[in-house]
């Protein structure tokens, strides 16, 4: 194992009724603050009279921007940036899921930048400084909301990135299971691919001797397993949505790939898919994962996906290769059962642009994932999605 040092510093109020603990905590780091949230979902659910309850309760103004968009657009970060200085608002709520608290982050920090930022995008270093972000949670699946992670798009460009850095970590985040009662069967399906997605980014590495890492992963795997088709079933179990909350944290915010060299493969080749789409990004990941993994299936990674196979899959019977091959089908079969799509061709993309998506995702850094790659082989990889 790897040396490494722990910092998990957001503040997590967990279950119902939590929205209770928002204005106080809120009013301990500013009483100016920008409300970020998208299509209005949280009006719908009743979600939205609470936190202006709350804020009004402990004195705070605010501001509101409104809309943002499912694959965060650069576009929103801006318009946030302007109302904090138009305002002075000191700090930035995010209400709803993954998108909307990745649109937030990005304001926080683009407010004490001098440049445009989209600088910060592309270059998260030049994240130096930023306000002070809360989050209340309405869906399972980016853990962003205990992470400083943040993916923005500029669709003129058809650039999708991630950013930030410890900085813009949330400084606590509200996550009642309840609040994603109402989450579409088809989010909540893209959403526990997204987790998963996430796990399996930390837990396909190299490194052998991170052993409760790995536990930790097969255990966030086996339970959006068990849970996520409940969920489907009854949209208003809350055990199955406080399992799925719960496990979207914990598959991003650190401590899965503490010790480990964790570099992502699935998600760059993703990004291209959604900044030329516009798609669903647990839905491209879904599509993606399987066939990644036969790609890198090989002699030497062979170990890996026998350990996946037995731990997460209970598959015991067979050789080491009929076991990974059957761990992958099990894999492939399991987003098929959440009824998400399983080639490109059945969300309408098609191979005229896996030359430019493939080079750009290989520039992304996939040389140093668990098995290295180049264009031509995300090319290939696109085109066993098709």
């Amino acid at each position: 194992m790897q040396n490494f040092h722990y910092n998990i510093p957001t503040q997590i109020y967990f279950g119902k009724g939590q929205i209770e603990n928002l204005g106080e905590n809120l009013k301990k780091i500013s009483d100016k603050v920008l409300l970020v949230y998208g299509g209005g979902s949280i009006k719908k659910i009743g979600l939205y009279d609470k936190v202006c309850e709350q804020l009004k309760k402990a004195g705070i103004e605010w501001q509101e921007l409104a809309g943002v968009e499912p694959n965060p657009r650069i576009e929103s970060v801006r318009k946030g940036v302007e109302i904090c200085r138009q305002h002075g608002l000191t700090a930035v709520l995010a209400v709803g899921g993954g998108s909307t608290i990745d649109c937030s982050k990005i304001i926080a920090s683009g407010v004490c930048y001098e440049g445009d930022p989209w600088d910060q995008v592309l270059d998260r270093n030049k994240i130096t400084k930023a306000l002070p972000v809360a989050a209340v949670l309405t869906l399972a699946a980016t853990g962003s909301e205990m992470d400083g992670f943040a993916v923005i798009s500029d669709l003129t460009k058809n650039e999708k990135w991630g950013s930030g850095n410890d900085l813009t970590k949330p400084v606590f985040s509200i996550l009642d299971p309840q609040y994603t009662y109402s989450v579409s069967a088809y989010q909540t399906a893209a959403g526990t691919a997204d987790i998963m997605s996430h796990t399996f980014e930390n837990y396909f590495n190299q490194e052998k001797g991170a052993y409760l890492q790995a536990r930790f992963c097969e255990g966030i795997l086996k339970t959006c397993i068990k849970y996520a088709p409940i969920a489907l079933e009854d949209p208003k179990n809350y055990e199955a949505r406080a399992n799925l909350m719960w496990a979207s944290s914990m598959a991003i915010n650190g401590i899965c790939s503490y010790g480990e060299n964790t570099s992502w493969s699935v998600h760059p080749m993703e990004h291209e898919l959604s900044a030329f789409y516009d798609i669903t990004h647990g839905v491209g990941l879904a599509i993606l994962t399987p066939n990644w993994m036969e790609y890198v299936l090989n002699e030497d990674t062979l170990w890996k996906f026998v350990e996946y196979g037995k731990n997460v899959w209970g598959i015991h019977e067979g050789s080491d290769m009929e076991i990974a091959h059957a761990a992958i089908q099990k894999t492939r079969e399991f987003f098929k059962s959440l009824n998400l799509p399983g080639s490109l061709h059945e969300i309408d993309i098609d191979e005229s642009h896996f030359d430019v998506m493939a080079q750009k995702a290989a520039d992304g850094g996939l040389k140093n994932g668990f098995v290295a790659l180049d264009a031509e082989d995300v090319k290939k990889i696109y085109k066993m999605a098709l």
